[in-house]
């Protein structure tokens, strides 16, 4: 039986996918996630979410605005799921925020973009608006907190969703030889400073990390 890290406290039907494969696993969150106020300006053609945490501080904000219909640009199938949920038209949709931003290059340089980003928040997507003088306003929506924890133990796999969640384990943790199954090539990058045994989801969702996971030890075992 493989011993399993989540840096990310796990939904029921998630732990259950851990739990039917008979794989031990310890969760915590490595990041906390505080939401903002702000104001939305309604003047943009298109709303940017390039995360779920973007989505949530958006909806906690939308009462003070006279929004009657807003078309989203994001970044992930969960993201994209939640603004269906809550009615929002989604209109593009990339794997990360270079592709969208590649996106947005080819066909809409002639519109304008409100987003809504973390303190964390990457560069590429920026650079790629300003090298093409597309219009854009940043909102800084939410704020990403590290939350570091020390484990004594050795694990036999690590699970991370994010860049910041690395970073924060690394902090007081290594690796030694445990597999790293990441969220997305961007999680990758981040953690492939410290290790080359790294496992990609093939869709970057929760679900799909924990499935390479148990995948992985179990053609091992």
């Amino acid at each position: 039986m493989a011993s399993i890290l989540s840096t990310k406290i796990l939904s029921a039907s998630q732990r259950e996918l851990l739990l039917n494969a008979n794989q031990d696993f310890v969760e915590y969150n490595a990041i906390h996630i505080e939401f903002l106020p702000f104001e939305i300006d309604e003047n943009f053609d298109y709303y940017v979410f390039t995360s779920q945490n973007g989505v949530n501080a958006f909806l906690k904000n939308k009462g003070k605005s006279n929004l009657t219909e807003e078309k989203a640009f994001c970044v992930g199938e969960k993201t994209k799921s939640l603004l269906e949920q809550n009615d929002l038209k989604v209109v593009e949709i990339a794997k990360n925020s270079l592709e969208l931003g590649q996106n947005i290059e080819k066909k809409y340089q002639k519109s304008s973009f409100l987003i809504f980003s973390g303190n964390l928040r990457r560069q590429e997507l920026f650079d790629m608006l300003i090298k093409n003088n597309i219009r854009y306003k940043e909102v800084h929506s939410y704020n990403t907190y590290l939350n570091y924890k020390e484990y004594s133990r050795v694990f036999d796999g690590v699970l991370f969703f994010s860049p910041s969640g690395v970073q924060s384990f690394v902090e007081e943790n290594q690796l030694n030889n445990s597999w790293a199954f990441c969220i997305g090539e961007t999680t990758a990058a981040e953690i492939k400073k410290y290790t080359n045994q790294v496992i990609i989801a093939n869709k970057p969702t929760i679900e799909n990390v924990l499935v390479q996971a148990i995948k992985h030890f179990r053609s091992n075992d």
